[in-house]
């Protein structure tokens, strides 16, 4: 994992954090919510994803040696650098399951701590648990079009900087099966994958001898990629050849993979070529700028491809790019705060809140999860957020609370996940959530409704605040 210290920030947050503490702020407490206003590629659902690597950076989030002498030439006094030498986070941390569903406008994670130290992990926050939960997102989506056939992260050459580390964690949970990033697959425990490039191919004078030589070393593991001159005329065949010759040894041919041209086709006719040598157990793989809409269209034209090599458009979560996730304070100074907006689904809810999920009788997603203050538990009715002619009665549904603790006083208190674990648990999750939820093309909109007492409070702060204008 990356190697985060506390200056792995935007300064504002060290600026107002030094404000604070001069202010006589920095033991109030105060409270944070991470949320999202809009659901990436017009799509049903998000995938939570990024909770264990924020967990973890926090645990041992500093500011180091290095920190400390930039922010001095920064302009910081040393009795604030002298706090922040000694910080440490102490405060708690409520969230959803990583790999859960999550859906706009209602608390992810919230983070209750003295205020600089909830304010100094805005950033980090943000950072991680946006793009996670984008690429987690647009996996489960290429999941879906996907169906059984396998799903490999080929991302990492096009992935923003060192986002391809983590991005291919998130398609793993998104319902990828494994990625051609060897460190991610080892401090992940994720599978690797692999085959080979044209580069291999070029360097031998024939085409078949880089076959041979490739099957000779990874015969436990021998795709072969058979477009670098001619798919039909010479890759394919020249693939066959040395099948044959590795079966004589008494070894298989894993897999070809089509990396340009008319794939559909070139795959149709792999497969018989394949077939009508007694190669029927030879998979084929298919890549080249392939993503949900590439993968259905494929697979409605009955192309025969076992595996998908998925690169740019995962790692950047083509065409969204950002999951636009905010962190917004919601109470400090011993009362509840939120930011005013003429946009009234803009405006932040107030206080400390918990988010309930609605369950038909078996088991399914309602569609539905209402925000109520943390000390409620007793409601029957959800109103609209920003309608107050819509409302829904709650006493035909199973409520379930979402947000956990995680955090204790610094510490953390929830059980450590790992990949695969959360992965299984999306795809549980996935299956209770309703097919109109996962269309592509008009999906059911996902309701998100407030309880009275959470709505009569917001509505009151927002009246008070615009006397006070």
């Amino acid at each position: 994992m990356f190697d985060y210290t506390a200056t792995y920030t935007d300064q504002y947050q060290i600026t107002m954090s030094q404000v604070y503490f001069h202010k006589g702020m920095k033991n109030e407490t105060a409270i944070f919510d991470y949320f999202f206003r809009k659901l990436p590629f017009e799509g049903g659902y998000t995938i939570f994803a990024g909770l264990e690597d924020l967990l973890k950076a926090i645990e041992n989030l500093r500011f180091d040696q290095k920190d400390l002498e930039l922010l001095e030439k920064e302009g910081m006094d040393q009795e604030f650098l002298d706090y922040l030498e000694d910080f440490k986070f102490s405060g708690n941390i409520y969230s959803a399951k990583e790999g859960d569903l999550i859906f706009p406008n209602r608390p992810v994670l919230s983070v209750e701590a003295p205020i600089i130290e909830a304010q100094l992990l805005e950033t980090l926050t943000l950072n991680t648990l946006n793009y996670q939960s984008l690429i987690a997102t647009k996996a489960s989506r290429m999941r879906l079009a996907a169906g059984d056939r396998k799903l490999v992260d080929f991302g990492l050459r096009r992935a923003p900087g060192t986002g391809g580390y983590a991005a291919s964690r998130a398609a793993v949970i998104g319902g990828f099966n494994s990625t051609s990033n060897v460190r991610s697959g080892r401090d992940y425990n994720i599978p690797i994958s692999g085959t080979m490039a044209h580069s291999f191919v070029q360097r031998y004078d024939e085409e078949i001898d880089s076959f041979r030589d490739f099957a000779e070393v990874r015969a436990h593991d021998c795709v072969l990629l058979v477009d670098t001159y001619d798919t039909l005329k010479s890759g394919v065949p020249n693939a066959i050849k040395v099948g044959k010759e590795m079966e004589e040894r008494g070894e298989k041919l894993k897999g070809i993979r089509l990396d340009s041209g008319d794939l559909a086709w070139l795959a149709k006719e792999s497969r018989r070529m394949l077939d009508e040598a007694g190669l029927d157990y030879v998979k084929i793989a298919a890549s080249n700028q392939i993503d949900e809409e590439v993968i259905k269209s494929l697979l409605n034209q009955n192309a025969p491809i076992d595996l998908f090599g998925v690169g740019t458009s995962l790692v950047t979560g083509r065409p969204d790019s950002a999951l636009d996730g905010v962190y917004k304070l919601s109470y400090a100074n011993e009362e509840p705060r939120l930011k005013l907006s003429e946009t009234v689904s803009k405006i932040n809810l107030p206080g400390k809140k918990q988010v309930y999920r609605l369950f038909n009788e078996d088991g399914s997603f309602y569609g539905g999860e209402v925000v109520a203050l943390a000390d409620e538990d007793d409601f029957d009715i959800m109103v609209h957020p920003s309608d107050p002619k819509q409302s829904r009665i709650l006493t035909e549904f199973t409520k379930e609370p979402l947000l956990e603790k995680v955090v204790e006083n610094g510490k953390r208190i929830s059980i450590p996940r790992a990949t695969d674990e959360i992965a299984e648990f999306s795809r549980q999750q996935l299956e209770k959530l309703p097919k109109e939820f996962k269309r592509f093309d008009n999906p059911h909109a996902y309701k998100v409704g407030l309880t009275k007492k959470l709505k009569e409070l917001r509505d009151s702060l927002v009246h008070r605040h615009k006397e006070r204008v």
